[in-house]
């Protein structure tokens, strides 16, 4: 497939498929890069999203747009006796977390955001990190993620959030625009991925207008909590009983 720079701009199926094109691209060193991008701090922004999850002891986690499967396995080294199913439909991400230690215990899946190949009220929790910045129909994603998930259970999303306009600001969009692409040139060759992934966190909703859709889609007790200088937001909720 031609890469195509300007990613954050399409809309429908090409964006889809331009998404899925840089996540191939980028898959073999997709954990490098997110541990510095992040300057290591994206396992504690997990453990928080797992927390939000309130999973049952043998519970059933669903975890989308799993990538390489951090967050599962996060979920997996908290409550051992779990099943996490990690679904992505890039297949080549997955394959990378298939292949590190304990990848055996993820029950990887293909899957699509937007048709999850799954019965209603089938798991406990459904997760997904960077996602919803990402999907070309969000109250489309949320309304599966609903579907499949049992009354009382949780959704907990970790995404990127627009910086705030206050005085850090300038800096941050310097960081996002200017440095996160000269890094992912250097470590990935793929600068045309690392320049959609900062602008599409320019682009995204804010984490009242996220938190908005949540309830729309008729998640209850839906709150939100902002890490990294308010650039990333962990948000949750829960389906009724």
């Amino acid at each position: 497939m031609t890469h195509t720079p300007n990613a954050e701009r399409l809309s429908g199926a090409e964006r889809a498929a331009a998404v899925q094109d840089i996540f191939k691209r980028i898959a073999p060193r997709y954990d490098l890069m997110n541990r510095v991008m992040t300057l290591g701090m994206d396992r504690r922004w997990r453990r928080f999203a797992i927390d939000q999850a309130h999973l049952p002891p043998g519970g059933k986690l669903l975890d989308i747009a799993t990538g390489t499967g951090d967050i599962a396995f996060e979920a997996l080294a908290r409550l051992p006796n779990i099943t996490a199913v990690g679904a992505d439909f890039v297949a080549e991400i997955m394959q990378v977390g298939r292949a590190r230690p304990n990848g055996r215990h993820v029950q990887w899946t293909a899957a699509d955001a937007l048709n999850l190949p799954f019965p209603a009220e089938t798991f406990d929790a459904v997760t997904h990190g960077f996602l919803v910045r990402n999907v070309i129909d969000i109250p489309r994603a949320f309304a599966e993620q609903w579907r499949v998930l049992k009354r009382g259970g949780y959704i907990v999303c970790l995404d990127t959030t627009p910086p705030p306009p206050n005085v850090l600001r300038p800096f941050l969009l310097i960081y996002l625009q200017k440095i996160i692409p000269i890094i992912g040139t250097i470590l990935t060759g793929q600068r045309d991925a690392y320049t959609y992934l900062p602008n599409s966190t320019i682009g995204f909703k804010s984490p009242q207008e996220l938190a908005a859709l949540m309830q729309m889609a008729g998640f209850t007790d839906v709150g939100y909590k902002r890490f990294m200088f308010n650039t990333i937001a962990v948000h949750w909720g829960k389906k009724p009983h």
